[in-house]
C-alpha cells in the first residue's frame, strides 16, 4: 500500500513538471514573436502615462513627507534662534544700562572734584511725572546732611531741581521742569536775563528777556550766581546749566520776550545726582540784619543793640562723602 501511494506521488510530480516545462517552452516560442513582442511594447506605451502619474504621485508623496520633516526641523530651529536672539537682546540691554550708569557716575564724580561745596551723591529711587507735579525722590536724606533748599545736580553741571522735603533716608526734589519752580538764568553768549520756569511737557519757558537783547537758538542758559553786598545771594550757585535754548518769541509791541529751552539733562531718565550740602543762598533772616563789621568797637565789642556779622555761605570744605553708599 505505501509503495502504491509512493508511485502515484512520483507520478504527479513528474506530470506537473512536464506540464511546467511545456508551458515555459510554449511561452519562450511565443515571446520571441514579433507581433508578441509588438503587443507588449503597445500595452507599454499605453501603460506609460500610468505608470508615470503613479510615479509622480509617490515622488509628491515622499516629497511632501520630507517637506513636513523639514519645516518641523526649521521651526525648532527658528525658535532656538529666537530664544538665543532675546537672551542676547537681554543681555544687550543690561551691558548699556551698566554703562550708561557708569558714565553718569563717571561724570559726577568729576563734577564732584570740579565743585567748591560739600556734596552728597544719591540715586533715583522714585519718579512722578503728571500735570500737577514733577519730581524724583533719590536715596538719601537728613542722615547724609540734606536739607529742604539744597540744590541738586547732575553729570555736567546740569541743574535738577531743588529738595522740597526731606526725610531721615530719602529725600525729594522738586524738578525745574515743575510748573512751581522758577529759576534766573542768564545765556550764555548774550548775558540776557529772565525766569526759568517749568510748564507741561517737560520743557522749560524763559521769561520777561529784555527785549533790546539779542537771544539766538542754540544759545546755552546758565545760573547767573548773584551776589549782592556779600550778602544776598541767588538760589543757586553760579554755573550751572539750565537748558539750550530752542525758539526765541519777540513782539515788536512788548518791552520782553520770551524764548523756549530743553533742558540740559533728560530729567526723566536721570538716575544718579549730586546735593550740593552746604551753598546758602537767598535772603538773610529778618533777624539777622547784617552790619559791618569794621564798625564793631575797641576789642572786637559791637555796639549796643546791633546784631552780630553774618556771613553770606557757609565755608566750602573739601569733599570727603563717597560718591555712592
Amino acid at each position: 500500500m505505501t509503495t502504491m501511494f509512493a508511485t502515484r506521488a512520483a507520478r504527479r510530480r513528474a506530470v506537473a513538471y512536464s506540464v511546467l516545462l511545456s508551458a515555459s517552452l510554449i511561452l519562450m516560442a511565443i515571446s520571441s514573436s514579433p507581433l508578441v513582442t509588438e503587443f507588449q511594447n503597445a500595452v507599454s506605451f499605453a501603460l506609460r502615462p500610468v505608470q508615470g502619474a503613479i510615479h509622480g504621485v509617490a515622488e509628491s508623496v515622499t516629497g511632501m513627507v520630507g517637506a513636513i520633516g523639514e519645516i518641523d526641523r526649521l521651526h525648532s530651529d527658528n525658535s532656538a534662534l529666537r530664544r538665543e536672539n532675546d537672551r542676547l537682546t537681554a543681555d544687550n540691554l543690561r551691558a548699556q544700562a551698566l554703562l550708561d550708569e557708569n558714565e553718569q557716575l563717571t561724570g559726577l564724580l568729576q563734577l564732584r572734584n570740579s565743585l567748591e561745596f560739600e556734596t552728597a551723591a544719591a540715586e533715583v529711587i522714585a519718579r512722578e511725572s503728571s500735570e500737577a507735579r514733577r519730581s524724583v525722590t533719590i536715596s538719601k536724606g537728613t542722615d547724609d546732611g540734606i536739607e529742604k533748599g539744597d540744590v541738586v545736580v547732575a553729570e555736567g553741571g546740569a541743574l535738577v531741581g531743588r529738595v522740597s522735603q526731606a526725610g531721615p533716608t530719602f529725600a525729594i526734589v522738586t524738578l525745574i521742569s515743575d510748573r512751581t519752580s522758577t529759576v534766573i538764568g542768564t545765556t550764555e553768549t548774550s548775558d540776557a536775563d529772565g525766569e526759568v520756569l517749568g510748564q507741561l511737557g517737560g520743557a522749560l519757558i524763559m521769561q520777561n528777556i529784555d527785549s533790546t537783547q539779542t537771544v539766538q537758538p542754540g544759545e546755552q542758559v546758565l545760573t547767573p550766581g548773584i551776589e549782592v553786598a556779600g550778602v544776598i545771594r541767588s538760589s543757586y550757585p553760579k554755573g550751572l546749566l539750565i537748558g539750550e535754548v530752542t525758539d526765541v518769541r519777540r513782539d515788536p509791541n512788548s518791552v520782553v520776550q520770551t524764548a523756549y529751552l530743553q533742558p540740559t539733562v533728560d530729567l526723566e531718565k536721570v538716575a544718579f545726582v549730586l546735593v550740593i550740602l552746604d551753598y546758602v543762598g537767598g535772603l538773610p533772616d529778618p533777624g539777622d540784619t547784617p552790619i559791618d563789621c569794621s564798625q564793631t568797637g575797641e576789642g572786637g565789642v559791637l555796639p549796643g543793640g546791633e546784631q552780630p556779622c553774618i556771613e553770606p555761605s557757609r565755608s566750602p570744605r573739601p569733599t570727603t562723602t563717597p560718591l555712592l553708599p
